[in-house]
């Protein structure tokens, strides 16, 4: 008794200092063969990848090479001992807006979405669901998710388990105008899901924009999130990695970066670490490729913690509390 009194005091200890749930707190911690408590660190192989990405959804050949490619990139992940692969923003298919224009391939208008083969993209997807429950692989994958007409479709990340089932998916939530007005319905919610104990976020297109993207997630408790995009426009591919290093540095997380090759001479997919390091990046050449590397929490690392705590304005020691000198801001 007097030992598991202690294991529930040291869980509510560190749920008391980082600000987690007590069941958050809970899976950061192991007992040892002498019953002493200890933080667990959870260790996971990722893989992420770079495709050239199609953007025709009437074009069937094309829908068809995309999905062998990311079949073959999961087969090339498994090999390497990754236990997920990411994937970037449309990789089986994504939309051009001036492909899909009811106004022609000039002019930006409307997506004519009755352009698009559903029945192959679903075809593919049931294969890359079907190779992952083969593989015992969980895979991330962008697609277009069909809603029923006349709602436009979303923008989505399919996150398919290690059983061959989808175990959940991702909407775009943040659009570009361009999306918003002739393409896309927005999605509403985040999305988490935990495979061994880590737990993963998920972001999509141009949300690597937007700080209050990540910031919840950290809020969620996410050891990693999967941000998944085309790209912008060129020049100026490199922001977006930029702009996700320092969304890992911020919120003390990893992010796995996955883009269309295309951009790789200037940002290749990678993961990088919460110090805003890369310990894996895919090729340079405008090709698709893989790389993995593992992934790991750190329970001795309290700038997460410290974080939250700055961020709430909570602080323990060295609070002022009605010290004129404090409130005027004239005097020196």
């Amino acid at each position: 008794m007097t030992a598991n009194r202690n294991f529930k005091r040291r869980v509510r200890a560190r749920a008391a200092k980082t600000g987690e749930s007590y069941t958050a707190a809970l899976r950061h911690f192991r007992s040892t063969a002498n019953g002493d408590v200890m933080p667990e660190t959870k260790r996971m192989r990722i893989a992420v990848a770079q495709v050239v990405i199609g953007d025709d959804p009437s074009d069937v050949a094309a829908i068809r090479a995309s999905g062998q490619e990311i079949r073959r990139l999961m087969r090339e992940a498994r090999d390497l001992g990754a236990r997920l692969i990411h994937f970037p923003e449309g990789a089986l298919c994504w939309a051009h807006k001036l492909k899909m224009s009811v106004n022609g391939p000039e002019e930006i208008g409307p997506a004519d979405w009755n352009r698009a083969n559903w029945d192959v993209l679903r075809d593919e997807l049931a294969q890359i669901v079907e190779l992952a429950g083969k593989l015992r692989l969980w895979t991330v994958v962008g697609s277009i998710h069909r809603l029923t007409p006349p709602h436009r479709p979303h923008l989505s990340l399919y996150v398919i388990s290690d059983r061959g089932k989808v175990a959940t998916r991702y909407d775009e939530r943040l659009l570009s105008n361009t999306k918003i007005t002739y393409m896309y319905s927005p999605g509403s919610v985040p999305v988490t899901f935990d495979v061994d104990g880590i737990r993963f976020g998920l972001s999509l297109g141009i949300e690597v924009h937007f700080p209050e993207i990540f910031i919840e997630y950290e809020r969620l408790d996410v050891d990693c999130v999967l941000f998944s995009t085309a790209g912008p426009p060129e020049p100026g591919a490199q922001i977006f990695a930029t702009e996700a290093q320092a969304h890992a540095v911020t919120n003390s997380f990893w992010v796995s970066f996955a883009v269309d090759a295309r951009h790789a001479a200037d940002s290749p997919s990678g993961v990088i670490s919460p110090r805003g390091e890369w310990p894996a990046q895919c090729s340079y050449e405008k090709l698709p490729s893989v790389t993995t590397t593992e992934i790991y929490d750190d329970p001795n690392d309290f700038a997460r913690p410290w974080r939250r705590k700055a961020r709430t304005g909570i602080y323990e020691h060295h609070v002022v509390h009605n010290d004129p000198r404090s409130d005027d801001r004239s005097v020196v």
